[in-house]
């Protein structure tokens, strides 16, 4: 694989981080959804991770992980849809998906 494609696995691997690093822990809904900075810094880093799917897909269609589509979705919501966005989508996103993201990034193929 070319330098293109680690460079994205890192771009999705950091991302990542940047919003664990964010929520913090405990990880609270209330603090996500009362501080638009951290709003802002999770929906940014969202972005990032799918543009980087994008990227990946571009590469390797058959990369294994698992809801491409939906990451570059959502990537494409809140690049383009910013006013529909809502934190509780957001906050699935973080607790549901993310961590299976994490694990499957560090898979190289």
């Amino acid at each position: 694989m070319n330098n293109k494609y680690y460079q994205a696995l890192q771009a999705i691997k950091t991302s990542i981080e940047n919003i664990e690093n964010f929520i913090g822990n405990p990880k609270s809904f209330e603090l996500y959804d009362g501080n638009i900075l951290i709003q802002a810094a999770v929906e940014r880093n969202l972005e990032i991770i799918g543009e980087a799917t994008k990227r990946l897909l571009d590469i390797n269609p058959a990369i294994a992980i698992s809801n491409t589509r939906s990451i570059i979705n959502t990537r494409n919501k809140i690049s383009h849809g910013y006013d529909e966005i809502e934190n509780p989508q957001i906050w699935g996103i973080i607790i549901n998906h993310l961590p299976i993201l994490r694990i499957e990034q560090g898979i190289r193929f």
